[in-house]
């Protein structure tokens, strides 16, 4: 049932997505969800619908694209060293899968050569597909998730988690928080 549900709210993130993107604008928003339509009320109430729009209006096909389909990875576990949707993701293992099989681009294995292979942004410049960065270790850049808008990140949190979506700004992720970085596509290997 969870994997159904997965898949449905990310089509829903999608087509939002993709009529954000031709229009310009988003249909309509949490107000007029009917009070039976669960899943809409848990899109809007995790702040979801504004992230859909802002990446519709801020950033290109690309990272749109890329942001869209790790929405549909919410819910794989974790596992340390996985790096596929069969064997569940680590935090790298996971930002590689998805820059490789959704934007032909291949990244470095673990979290801290990501940060060394891209481009370093103030956290001001941050826009949905680029990289966050975090010492969960007590070492630097130890931690890694993409950047989904509206100061929220998608992840593969620990042992026992799953992908999830976490807002950056809640004291945990605010005092680990380590840098932003920005894949530029023309310094990266391109597999396709």
């Amino acid at each position: 049932m969870r994997n159904f549900l997965t898949a449905l709210l990310a089509a829903l993130l999608c087509t939002g997505l993709a009529c954000a993107q031709n229009t310009g604008t988003l249909p309509a928003g949490p107000t007029a969800l009917p009070a039976e339509d669960t899943l809409g009320n848990l899109i809007a109430e995790k702040g979801l619908l504004g992230t859909v729009g802002s990446i519709g209006s801020k950033v290109g096909n690309q990272a749109s694209d890329l942001v869209a389909s790790t929405l549909g990875f919410l819910g794989v576990p974790y596992r340390r060293g996985g790096a596929t949707l069969e064997t569940g993701f680590d935090c790298s293992g996971f930002v590689k899968y998805m820059f490789e099989n959704t934007l032909g681009l291949v990244l470095p294995r673990s979290a801290a050569q990501q940060a060394a292979a891209t481009e370093k942004i103030d956290s001001s410049e941050l826009k949905p597909g680029d990289l966050v960065f975090f010492n969960t270790m007590r070492r630097a850049f130890s931690h890694v998730g993409i950047y989904v808008g509206n100061g929220k990140f998608i992840h593969s949190p620990k042992p026992g988690g799953e992908v999830r979506i976490e807002d950056m700004k809640t004291s945990y992720w605010a005092r680990r928080f380590d840098g932003a970085r920005r894949v530029a596509t023309d310094t990266l290997s391109d597999s396709k």
